[in-house]
C-alpha cells in the first residue's frame, strides 16, 4: 500500500493500516512529516473538537462524512491522546488543545506508524501515476509499486507550506469529477470606500453573530488592515460566494431598541455616540455613526428613529470584494466529488484500489478542531479498508 501525503491523514492512515499487518509506503514532497499539524492551533493543535456532528461540515453531500465519523470518533483519537499521556485542555465550543506542543501530535502519529513498520519517503518528486494491475508511481527517487493508492495530499491552502493541487490532478486523471475548490475559513477583503474606513478599526474586537445563505456564527470578529477577520468570519468565508453581504448583528445579547428607549427617558441630553459607546467601541460607534447611522441627542431621536437605528445594529449589512485567497485560508472547499467515492471505505467507484481521504475529498468542517478530526476518521475509515477489514 502506497499513500501519498504525509499530513493528518496520511499517517493516520498508514499507522492503522500498519498496525492491520499491510505494508505501507508513504511518499511526499515535503522535507518533513506533518508541517500543518505543526503550525496548527498556534503551535497548540486544536486536534478535534468534543462534539463532532455532520453539520459540523460541508458538501455536496452533507451525509457522506456520517460513516467515517461514526467508525472513528473524537472520543476515539482522545483516547490514542490519552493513552500518549498527552495533556490537553478545552477551550470555547469544545475545541481541545495539547497544552505543550503540536509537535506531540505528530509524535503520536509517527510512534504508530515506526512501530509498524511504516516507510517514509520524503522530499520526493511524483512525476507520474500509472494504473495497470496495480499502481506505478513515477518519481525522482524511483519506481513504487502497490495493489492499493490512498491520495491523502490535503488541499490549496497555504500553498507556501507545500500545498499543491496535485491530488485533484490525480483524480481527474483517474477520470473522477472535481467540486470547484475555493478557499475556506479565510479573512475577507474589502475594497474602496469600505476598505478605506473598516481600515481605520483595524486591532477591535467584536462579539457579532453574522448570516449569510441561512448560516449564522456567533463569535468573535476581528478588524483588520484588509478587511475582516476572527472566527465569525472565518466561519461564514466558507459558505460565502463573490457578491454576497454579510448580514452582521453587532449586539447580539442586547435589545438595542428597549435600551435607547430607556436612555432617552433617563438620559435625554446625552448623545446617541455616548451611549452606544457604552456597548460597542468608540471606533466603531464612531464609523457607524459617520456611515449608517446620526448621532444626535437622545431626546431629539424619535421612536421611529431608534427603531431604525437598532435594526440597523442588529443588521449591519457589508458586502466584501473577495477573500484573502489560499495564501491565509486554513482549509480547501471543494475537492474530489464524494459520489465518486465509498462512504464506507473511501475508495473510489470507479478505480477498485485507488482511495482519496482528508482535505482532498469534498468534505470541509468547521473551524474548531473538525477538519483534523476528518483526516482522523477519513484516515482511519480508508486504513482499514485497504487491510480488507471493512
Amino acid at each position: 500500500m502506497i499513500v501519498i501525503g504525509a499530513g493528518a491523514a496520511g499517517l493516520m492512515c498508514a499507522g492503522t493500516a500498519a498496525g492491520c499487518g499491510k505494508s505501507v509506503l508513504i511518499v511526499d514532497h515535503a522535507e518533513k512529516a506533518g508541517k500543518k499539524i505543526l503550525i496548527s492551533g498556534g503551535g497548540r493543535s486544536n486536534f478535534t473538537n468534543r462534539s463532532v456532528t455532520a453539520a459540523n461540515f460541508l458538501s455536496r453531500n452533507p451525509h457522506f462524512c456520517k460513516s467515517a465519523l461514526a467508525r472513528f470518533s473524537a472520543a476515539d483519537f482522545l483516547t490514542m491522546v490519552e493513552e500518549a499521556d498527552i495533556t490537553y485542555h478545552e477551550r470555547d465550543h469544545g475545541q481541545l488543545f495539547c497544552d505543550e506542543s503540536a509537535k506531540q501530535i505528530i509524535e503520536l502519529l509517527m510512534q504508530s506508524c515506526n512501530a509498524n513498520g511504516v516507510k517514509l519517503q520524503l522530499q520526493t518528486t511524483i512525476n507520474s501515476v500509472a494504473h495497470d494491475n496495480g499502481f506505478e508511481l513515477h518519481t525522482d527517487r524511483g519506481l513504487f509499486r502497490s495493489e492499493a493508492l490512498v491520495v491523502a495530499t490535503g488541499g490549496l491552502s497555504i500553498p507556501k507550506m507545500g500545498a499543491t493541487p496535485f491530488g485533484l490532478k490525480l483524480a481527474e486523471q483517474f477520470g473522477l469529477n472535481i467540486v470547484p475548490p475555493v478557499a475556506g475559513l479565510v479573512p475577507f477583503r474589502f475594497s474602496g470606500k469600505e476598505k478605506d474606513s473598516l481600515q481605520a478599526l483595524a486591532g477591535i474586537s467584536v462579539d457579532v453573530s453574522v448570516l449569510c445563505r441561512g448560516k449564522t456564527f456567533r463569535e468573535a470578529m476581528l478588524f483588520t488592515h484588509r478587511g475582516l477577520s476572527g472566527p465569525a468570519m472565518l466561519q461564514i468565508s466558507s459558505y460565502w460566494q463573490p457578491g454576497d453581504e454579510l448580514n452582521i448583528d453587532l449586539l447580539p445579547d442586547c435589545d438595542i431598541e428597549s435600551l435607547l428607549s430607556e436612555k432617552k427617558a433617563v438620559r435625554p441630553k446625552a448623545q446617541l455616540a455616548t451611549i452606544l459607546a457604552e456597548q460597542l467601541p468608540k471606533r466603531l460607534v464612531q464609523l457607524l455613526c459617520e456611515s449608517v447611522i446620526t448621532d444626535k441627542p437622545m431626546q431629539q431621536l424619535s421612536q421611529k428613529e431608534i427603531t431604525q437605528i437598532a435594526e440597523t445594529l442588529h443588521h449591519w449589512s457589508l458586502k466584501p470584494s473577495g477573500t484573502e485567497g489560499y495564501r491565509t485560508a486554513e482549509v480547501t472547499v471543494g475537492g474530489v466529488d464524494t459520489n465518486e467515492l465509498s462512504s464506507k471505505t473511501m475508495q473510489s467507484k470507479k478505480v477498485p484500489g485507488l482511495y482519496f481521504i482528508g482535505e482532498v475529498v469534498d468534505v470541509t468542517g468547521h473551524l474548531g478542531g473538525f477538519n483534523f478530526q476528518w483526516a482522523w476518521s477519513s484516515g482511519y475509515t480508508a486504513g482499514l479498508a485497504v487491510a480488507g477489514l471493512i
